[in-house]
C-alpha cells in the first residue's frame, strides 16, 4: 500500500493561506484610504428648501397657471381658486362706497377737513391702482408663459406696479400727516371709511383666491387639478417650489460624531447617481436639535434607532446634480 507523502499537507495550506491573503487588502493599500471623521447620508436640495404650497382657505381649484420646471418670480400667480362669491362682494363694497362717498361730498368740509378727505381719497385710490397694475401684471406673466408676450412686457408690468405700490406708500404718509390736526370725521365721513374698510377687506379676501410665489424659483412639483378641491390641512402641497440656482445636502449626522464638526469645515460630496465622483462642499448649518435618525426619502418619514443631527452643506459647483438625489457627505479630519 501506497502512504501519502507528507509534504502534501503543507504545501495546501500555503496555497489556502496565498489564496485568503489575495482577498484581503494589505497593510499599505488600507493605509492608502482617506481619513474620514465621519460619513452622513442626506439628500440634494434648492438652497432655498422645498418650499411647499398650500392654499391659505378651502376652496375649488378653477385654474392651475404653472407646470413642473417653470421659473417665476416673487409674486408670481400659481393657482386660482373659483372666486365669484368673492368678487360679489367686491362689488357689493364697491356699491356701498360710492353711495357714502356721494352723501360726503354733499357737505362742505373744513379747510382741514377738506385736506384730510383729500388725502382718503388718494388713498382709496391708491389702493385700486396697485390692484389694477397687479392685475395687469398677472395677465403679462400668463401671457409670456403662453408664448404670447415677453421679458420687456412683464418688466414693464412690474415696473408699473412698483410705481403704483409707491405712491400708495407715500399717499398714506400724507394722510397720517394730515390727520394729527385734522377735526374728527363727521357721520357721513366716518360710514365712508367703515365703507372702505369693508371693501378692502373683501378684495383682500379676493385676493387670497390667487396662490402666489413666496419667492422666485422653479416650479418643482404641482399635485393640483382644475375641478380638485384645495385646502389648507392637505397631506400633499399644491405646489413644490425651491432655488435650484445654488443646490445643497441635507445630511443626517450621527449624533456621537456631531463634536467633530465645525461650521465652514470643507467635505466631500459623493452622489449616488455619479458613482466615482466627488463634489466639493462646506458645512453651512448644524442643527441645535438631536432628533431620531429617518430614511431621509422625499414623502417619507421611516423612523430609525439612531438619533441624528441635521447637517447643512452647501455644494461649490452643483453641475449635473438635481433636486432629491442621495448623496452621502465624507467629513475631512
Amino acid at each position: 500500500m501506497l502512504m501519502p507523502r507528507r509534504a502534501s499537507v503543507p504545501c495546501l495550506l500555503v496555497g489556502l493561506l496565498s489564496i485568503l491573503a489575495a482577498g484581503l487588502p494589505s497593510v499599505a493599500q488600507s493605509g492608502e484610504e482617506k481619513p474620514w471623521q465621519a460619513v452622513a447620508p442626506g439628500r440634494i436640495e434648492p438652497s432655498s428648501g422645498e418650499i411647499k404650497i398650500a392654499a391659505s382657505s378651502i376652496g375649488v381649484i378653477s385654474e392651475v397657471m404653472v407646470k413642473a420646471g417653470d421659473k417665476v418670480a416673487a409674486g408670481d400667480p400659481l393657482i386660482r381658486l373659483a372666486d365669484r362669491e368673492a368678487q360679489a362682494r367686491v362689488a357689493n363694497a364697491e356699491a356701498q362706497v360710492a353711495m357714502r362717498k356721494r352723501a360726503r361730498n354733499d357737505q362742505n368740509p373744513s379747510a382741514r377737513a377738506g385736506d384730510r378727505r383729500k388725502a382718503e381719497d388718494a388713498v382709496a385710490d391708491g389702493e385700486k391702482a396697485v390692484l389694477d397694475a397687479r392685475a395687469a401684471l398677472d395677465r403679462v406673466v400668463m401671457d409670456r408663459r403662453a408664448g404670447r408676450g415677453s421679458d420687456s412686457d412683464v418688466d414693464a408690468a412690474r415696473g408699473a406696479l412698483a410705481r403704483a405700490q409707491e405712491r400708495l406708500k407715500q399717499a398714506k404718509a400724507d394722510l397720517r400727516r394730515i390727520e394729527t390736526d385734522a377735526p374728527l370725521p363727521t357721520q357721513n365721513e366716518g360710514q365712508l371709511n367703515m365703507a372702505r374698510a369693508e371693501q378692502w377687506a373683501a378684495e383682500a379676501a379676493l385676493e387670497k383666491m390667487t396662490i402666489r410665489a413666496p419667492i422666485a424659483g422653479t416650479v418643482l412639483q404641482v399635485n393640483a387639478k382644475a375641478g380638485e378641491m384645495a385646502s389648507p390641512s392637505a397631506l400633499q402641497p399644491l405646489v413644490l417650489l425651491g432655488d435650484v440656482s445654488n443646490l445643497r445636502v441635507r445630511a443626517e449626522l450621527d449624533e456621537r460624531d456631531i463634536g467633530e464638526i465645525k461650521i465652514g469645515q470643507i467635505v466631500v460630496v459623493r452622489p449616488a447617481a455619479f458613482r466615482g465622483r466627488d463634489f466639493a462642499g462646506k458645512v453651512a448649518f448644524i442643527a441645535p436639535l438631536v432628533e431620531p435618525g429617518t430614511s431621509n426619502a422625499r414623502g417619507q418619514r421611516n423612523q430609525t434607532d439612531v438619533d441624528i443631527v441635521e447637517v447643512w452643506i452647501d455644494i461649490a459647483e452643483p453641475g449635473p446634480l438635481a433636486v432629491g438625489m442621495k448623496a452621502d457627505v465624507y467629513f475631512r479630519q
